[in-house]
């Protein structure tokens, strides 16, 4: 399985990663001269690279690209054509932006399987709105059943948010590709922080 990799910080790279650990090929395509924003986010580093950008994306390769420029578009295409998988966590809208959006790409590769990874979700009102875990994982209530009964909400130790969206995102993919070994066909999948970290909260969110 081959997996073209746009993604970034934390909820993408952890999912294109569970595909890595899985045998999949990642190819993970990053911005000229900078690469991941989690390159440089330390200490501690290892080497040149912060442990941060090492603990999500073990398992792939990177090609650094300017996807400003046309010819940086044609060779998305080409790798496209290619690839099972494509995983993005651009703002919705971005992609189509750019002419590599789930309607341009699916006619370059029907079979193609496209998860997009964002803030709320490709519809609705916040959907063209940016969004980050610690965001999310307030928004949904997480953080203001975590610390003391009477005390401020509380952050959670570690991005939750970013890493259950991951997990979920893996998983929806594997289903995808199980369904077109029957189908033949590709599909697009819409997985967002809100809606992931909102199923997380399980028993209390039912009970509220």
């Amino acid at each position: 399985v081959k997996v073209l990799d746009f993604t970034r910080v934390l909820a993408g790279p952890y999912c294109t990663q569970i595909l890595g650990d899985y045998g999949a090929e990642i190819t993970k395509l990053e911005k000229v001269g900078a690469g991941d924003d989690t390159r440089n986010w330390g200490p501690p580093f290892v080497g040149k690279t912060s442990a941060y950008f090492v603990c999500a994306n073990r398992n792939k390769r990177s090609l650094a690209i300017d996807l400003r420029k046309p010819e940086a578009i044609e060779i998305v295409k080409k790798l496209v054509k290619v690839s099972d998988v494509v995983v993005d966590n651009f703002i919705p809208g971005d992609m189509e932006k750019l002419g590599i959006g789930w309607n341009q790409l699916k006619e370059i590769n029907p079979r193609l399987i496209h998860c997009s990874i964002s803030a709320y979700g490709a519809t609705g009102p916040y959907s063209h709105r940016p969004g980050y875990d610690v965001m999310v994982s307030a928004e949904s209530g997480l953080t203001g059943i975590t610390g003391e009964p009477d005390g401020k909400p509380v952050r959670v130790g570690v991005a939750i948010t970013d890493v259950l969206t991951g997990v979920y995102a893996h998983g929806a993919i594997t289903s995808a590709l199980y369904s077109r070994e029957k189908t033949g066909k590709g599909q697009f999948i819409d997985c967002s922080l809100f809606d992931c970290q909102l199923a997380g909260l399980v028993n209390v969110a039912s009970s509220f």
